[in-house]
């Protein structure tokens, strides 16, 4: 109930957002994970690629799944080979546990986005994917190109644009990753996390915080 399986990892079901995230705050990052989190989610887009730099410097221990995504203002296959390269760097990793295709462009074909990311993971450069921002009709088309291990799409108490697609994943053993999922509803975050985690073994949220008492609470809920 309060673990999954997510790209390999068996990790607890509330990971950490790092949206905010900057090398200021490495040591925020280990304490994060010798306080129980095991998967971490950031992007290229993170304060300018600084939110990578940080998770890079940290020296995470092999059992923590780092996810990064890449492709949100330009999903050209040319701008996304680059922006995994940097990526690379930054994480300072050889192989990348998860990587979302942050957003999907009307210019760039869904195909040749995922494509591109698909030599990555041919190389090994990338062990699972993912896609965000994404309805059911692009997450098949996704299918096609290569593996989908997760989902990642806005949904909380108040926005509940994918229940249908929750379901329809939960069915397939697809996980889905909310971001935002303390936005909106009543109720105090730890009773927003437990709904959540009631809501679908297949959900697991990753609210971003950069206080440790705040990130324990987090991770309390799963008790």
């Amino acid at each position: 109930m309060n673990k999954l399986l997510l790209a390999g990892v068996e990790v607890p079901r509330i990971g950490l957002g790092t949206n905010r995230l900057t090398p200021e705050n490495t040591d925020f990052i280990r304490a994060a994970v010798e306080a129980g989190v095991r998967h971490i989610d950031t992007a290229r887009l993170y304060q300018g690629g600084t939110s990578e730099e940080a998770i890079g410097a940290a020296g995470l221990p092999d059992d923590v799944l780092v996810a990064t995504k890449g492709g949100y203002h330009d999903g050209s296959p040319a701008n996304l080979h680059a922006e995994i390269e940097q990526s690379l760097k930054a994480l300072k990793t050889d192989a990348i546990g998860l990587y979302y295709l942050h957003k999907i462009h009307p210019g760039t074909p869904l195909e040749d986005s995922l494509g591109a990311i698909k030599e990555h993971v041919d190389k090994g450069d990338i062990l699972h994917v993912g896609i965000s921002n994404a309805n059911r009709e692009q997450v098949e088309r996704a299918r096609a190109v290569v593996d989908i291990a997760a989902v990642q799409n806005h949904y909380n108490r108040a926005e509940r644009g994918d229940d249908a697609l929750i379901d329809q994943l939960a069915a397939e053993g697809t996980v889905f990753v909310p971001f935002y999922p303390l936005k909106g509803g009543d109720g105090t975050n730890a009773e927003k996390l437990r709904w959540l985690l009631e809501r679908s073994p297949n959900i697991l949220p990753i609210p971003g915080t950069l206080n440790l008492e705040h990130l324990r609470e987090n991770l309390a809920a799963l008790d």
